[in-house]
C-alpha cells in the first residue's frame, strides 16, 4: 500500500478504512470530525490556550498547522506564500501584506474528542494589548521560541504577561530546519533568563536540513512525520546514536519534575523507575502549578512535532474548572472578591457570568468576543452590562473561526464565543438578571507612549476619517486621539511608529479616508521632585450666590516604580471640607494634572493629600472646590520642584559581528546604556535601555551602518528623567509656542 497520496480527502478515506496497523504505523487519534454549530458541554473536555511568542518566531505558522491536523482547513497556507492566499489566521489585508500578525484571531479545534479554543497573538511589541487582552481570558499558552533566536526582546513581555494572568505554559522550540538552530541554548536561555524550571519531553532527531523527527522521551520512541505533509505519523526505535543522550535527558527530566512533585519525588528517592503514566501525571500537576515547564520542539513550516504538541495541550493543559477565577462583588457596598464556581457536571450550573475582553468591528457591526466564566448563555437570553447596567437580548451567538462566524445556540462555561449588536466597551462584564453586584476584574493596559499629528488629506473626508477613529480607539484601548487646543492639531498615540502607521493605513483601505502623520512626538511626563505645601483660598462674590472653598494639604512624589500613576488621598477630619465636595477636589486635581506647569506635558507620580480646608453654607458648592484645587495645583506648579520624565525603552539589535564595534559607538551616542551583549554563529546582539526620543529614525541608520543585515526590536520599559540637556529643550520650545500663539492672539484682538 502507497501512502504518498496528495488528494487530503482520499488521505483521511485512507486512514478511516486501513489505518490501524499498529506494528508499523500509529494515526495518534489526530482526525476528529464535528459538526459546525456543535457546542461540547463536558468542560473537561475543553481547553483555552493562546499562541505567544516573539515576532517571526513562527506562531501563525504553528497555528495554520494545527487547524490542518485537526481538519478545520482542507489545506496549508504560508504567511508570505508565493500562492498569495496566506495563513487562515491572518487574514486582515494588511497582516497579509506585510507578513505581520497585527490584530489577534480565535478558532477552535476539536483533537481526540477535547475542543481546543485558540487564539493567536501578535508578536510585535506595538499590538502587545492584543496579547495581553487574550491572556487575561485564556487558561493555558503555548510559547513559541525560535531555534536560532531563543529568547528576544519581546519574549520577555510575553513571559511578564502570563505570570501577570498566572497562565501555565508549554515551551515550543520551533524551527529546528533553519540553518543555526540549537535547542540546547534555547532551554539554558529559557531557565537562565526567563527563569523557568523547565526540561525537554522530547529532543530532536537531527537539525537543520537533517531534522527528520523527534524523539519522544517519556514513551521512550522515535517519531517520523511523513509525507503527505506530515499527516502519517510513523513510530519507531530510537535510533542506535541517539540512545545516550535520550537516556541522559529523560534521567534529567524526571529528576527536574521529581524536584516540585512529591509523588514522583517519592518514586526517585525509593529508585523506583516511574511508568509513563506516572510521569505523565506528574507534569500534569507541576505544569498546572507553574512550578515546571515542559518543552517540547518541532518544525512547524516542515510539518513536524505539531501533533505531539496538541497531545501534550490535553494531556497538561488545565480544563476550565480547574482554574480558579474571581470577581468583583460589590453587594454589601464593599467592593470584595468572590470566586466563581463551574461545575463539571453541570448539574448545579449557577447564574451566567461573561467578559467581553475583545470589540471588533465588521461589515455587520460590533462582534463582541466573549469569554464564559460562570453559567451558560443562549439565543435569546437577556443580558445585562453590570457597568452601564443596560439589558441587550442576545440576537446571535457565535463560535469564530479566524474571520469566519459559525452560529450556535448556546454555550456553556469555560467556552469564549462572540455576540453581535451588543453596544459596550473592551473589559465590560456581562451577567443575567440577579449578578448586577458582579464583575470581572479588567486587564492591564499599558500607557502610549509616542504620539504623531494625523488628519485626512482630503476635507471631504473628515466624516469617514471620524468614524474610523471612533471604532479604533473602542476596539484598542492603547491607541487614543484627542484634539490639541494649542496647536489646533488632531493627536494620535499608541504604542510606537508601526502602530500609527497600521491605524492610518487601515482607515485609507477601510473608511476611504486617506492620512497623513505629522512628526512624531514622545509621550514626556512631569513629576515633582520633592513635597510641596498648598493652601489656597477661592472666593469671589458678584451679587447672588457667590463661591467660596478652601484647601490646605501636601502634594508629594511618589516612588519611583509608581511615577506614571496619580493618587488622591482624602485625610480631612471634621466637616471643614463638607464629603459631597470630596469628589470636586479630586477631579479639579486630575484636570490640573492634564497639563502640567514646565512645558506643557501630563503630571504624573505625584499623590495629592488634602488635609483641611474651609466651606461657606451658602457659597460653597463642587465648582468653587474644583475651582480652588485647579488653582493650588497652579501655585504647586510655579513653587514646587519639577522635572519632566521620558519613556525609556528596551531594545534588542541584532547584526553581524563585523559591525558590532560600529553598531555599539552609535547607539551609545544616542545615550544608550548597555546592560549584556551576546554572540552567536557570526552574528552579535546588544541589550540596552535608550529614551524613545533618541529612537526616531533608527531604523535607517542602522540599514546602513549594517549593509541592510542588520535589525532591532524595542519595548516600553519605565520612566526616567529626563537627560538637562532634552528638559531645557523641552521647556524652551514650549515657551517659544506659548509666546507665539499669544502674540498670534493679540493680533487676531486688534483686526477684529
Amino acid at each position: 500500500m502507497s501512502l504518498k497520496i496528495l488528494n487530503r480527502n482520499a488521505v483521511i478515506s485512507l486512514l478511516e478504512r486501513n489505518w490501524f496497523q499498529a506494528n508499523r504505523v500509529s494515526s495518534h487519534c489526530w482526525y476528529s470530525t464535528r459538526k459546525i454549530g456543535e457546542v461540547i458541554q463536558d468542560v473537561e473536555r475543553i481547553r483555552n490556550i493562546g499562541i505567544s511568542a516573539h515576532i517571526d518566531s513562527g506562531k501563525t505558522t504553528l497555528t495554520e498547522r494545527l487547524l490542518f491536523y485537526t481538519g478545520r482547513v482542507a489545506e496549508m497556507h504560508e504567511v508570505r506564500g508565493k500562492d498569495q492566499v496566506g495563513a487562515k489566521m491572518d487574514f486582515m489585508e494588511l497582516e497579509r501584506q506585510r507578513g505581520i500578525t497585527i490584530q489577534s484571531a480565535a478558532t477552535y479545534v476539536m483533537w481526540k474528542e477535547h475542543n481546543i479554543n485558540i487564539i493567536d497573538t501578535p508578536g510585535h511589541v506595538d499590538f502587545t494589548v492584543e496579547v495581553e487582552r487574550a491572556l487575561r481570558v485564556l487558561d493555558a499558552a503555548v510559547l513559541v521560541l525560535c531555534a536560532v533566536g531563543g529568547v528576544q526582546s519581546q519574549t520577555y513581555t510575553v513571559n511578564r504577561q502570563m505570570r501577570r494572568y498566572s497562565v501555565p505554559c508549554i515551551a515550543f522550540i520551533n524551527k529546528l530546519d533553519r540553518q543555526g538552530s540549537n535547542p540546547n541554548r534555547v532551554l539554558h536561555q529559557l531557565r537562565s533568563k526567563l527563569g523557568h524550571n523547565a526540561a525537554f519531553l522530547n529532543i530532536p532527531i537531527g537539525l537543520e536540513g537533517n531534522h527528520q523527527g523527534i524523539v519522544d522521551l517519556i514513551h521512550e520512541k522515535a517519531l517520523y512525520f511523513e509525507e503527505p505533509q506530515g499527516l502519517i505519523l510513523r513510530e519507531d526505535e530510537i535510533p542506535a546514536n541517539l540512545r545516550a543522550e535520550a537516556k541522559d535527558r529523560r534521567q534529567e527530566m524526571i529528576e527536574i519534575v521529581a524536584n516540585v512533585d512529591d509523588d514522583l519525588g517519592e518514586i526517585f528517592l525509593e529508585e523506583r523507575t516511574p511508568t509513563a503514566q506516572q510521569i505523565q501525571d506528574a507534569v500534569r500537576r507541576t505544569t498546572l502549578d507553574r512550578s515546571f515547564t515542559p518543552v517540547l520542539v518541532g518544525s512547524a513550516l516542515k510539518n513536524k512535532g505539531v501533533q505531539p504538541l496538541l497531545d501534550a495541550v490535553i494531556s497538561y493543559f488545565p480544563n476550565p474548572s480547574e482554574v480558579s477565577n474571581v470577581c468583583l462583588d460589590n453587594s454589601e457596598g464593599i467592593e470584595k472578591t468572590k470566586e466563581l464556581t463551574l461545575d463539571p457536571t453541570r448539574s448545579t450550573e449557577p447564574a451566567f457570568v461573561g467578559l467581553a475582553f475583545k470589540l471588533e468591528a465588521g461589515k455587520f457591526g460590533q462582534l463582541t468576543y466573549v469569554r464564559v466564566y460562570q453559567g451558560g448563555i443562549k439565543k435569546g437570553d437577556t443580558i445585562i452590562n453590570t457597568r452601564t447596567q443596560k439589558k441587550t437580548r442576545v440576537q446571535r451567538l457565535v463560535r469564530m473561526n479566524a474571520d469566519e462566524m459559525e452560529d450556535v445556540p448556546e454555550v456553556f462555561a469555560g467556552d469564549i464565543c462572540a455576540l453581535f449588536g451588543i453596544d459596550c466597551s473592551s473589559g465590560d462584564t456581562f451577567v443575567t438578571k440577579g449578578n448586577t453586584h458582579l464583575s470581572m476584574e479588567s486587564m492591564f493596559v499599558a500607557e502610549p507612549v509616542i504620539s504623531m499629528s494625523i488628519k485626512p488629506i482630503k476635507k471631504g473626508d473628515i466624516d469617514n476619517f471620524s468614524k474610523g477613529i471612533a471604532r479604533f480607539t473602542k476596539e484598542d484601548p492603547t491607541f487614543r486621539v484627542q484634539w490639541d487646543e494649542e496647536s489646533k492639531e488632531t493627536i494620535a498615540s499608541g504604542m510606537g511608529e508601526l502602530h500609527l502607521d497600521i491605524y492610518a493605513q487601515r482607515l485609507e483601505r477601510e473608511f476611504n479616508a486617506k492620512c497623513v502623520l505629522g512628526k512624531p512626538k514622545v509621550a514626556f511626563r512631569e513629576s515633582l521632585i520633592a513635597s510641596c505645601n498648598y493652601d489656597y483660598l477661592h472666593k469671589k462674590q458678584t451679587g447672588g450666590q457667590g463661591q467660596y472653598a478652601r484647601v490646605i494639604g501636601s502634594v508629594e512624589p511618589m516612588p519611583v516604580e509608581d511615577n506614571t500613576k496619580l493618587q488622591f488621598s482624602n485625610e480631612t477630619v471634621g466637616t471643614n471640607v463638607p464629603k459631597q465636595f470630596i469628589p470636586a477636589v479630586k477631579s479639579g486635581f486630575m484636570k490640573a494634572c492634564e497639563k502640567g506647569g514646565l512645558a506643557g506635558y501630563k503630571v504624573t507620580g505625584i499623590k495629592f493629600r488634602l488635609e483641611d480646608g474651609a466651606n461657606h453654607a451658602v457659597d460653597s458648592s463642587e465648582l468653587a472646590f474644583q475651582l480652588a484645587t485647579e488653582a493650588a495645583m497652579r501655585e504647586v506648579f510655579e513653587d514646587g520642584q519639577w522635572h519632566i520624565l521620558e519613556p525609556v525603552m528596551t531594545v534588542e539589535i541584532n547584526g553581524p559581528e563585523e559591525y558590532r564595534n560600529d553598531v555599539l559607538e552609535n547607539i551609545t551616542e544616542r545615550h544608550a546604556i548597555i546592560q549584556a551583549t551576546d554572540s552567536n554563529e557570526g552574528f552579535f546582539t546588544i541589550f540596552c535601555e535608550v529614551p524613545l526620543n533618541e529612537m526616531f529614525g533608527y531604523a535607517t541608520e542602522l540599514r546602513s551602518l549594517t549593509q541592510g543585515k542588520g535589525e532591532f526590536t524595542m519595548e516600553y520599559s519605565r520612566y526616567c528623567p529626563a537627560l538637562p540637556e532634552t528638559q531645557d529643550q523641552l521647556i524652551q520650545e514650549y515657551q517659544e509656542a506659548h509666546a507665539a500663539a499669544s502674540a498670534g492672539g493679540q493680533q487676531r484682538k486688534k483686526k477684529n
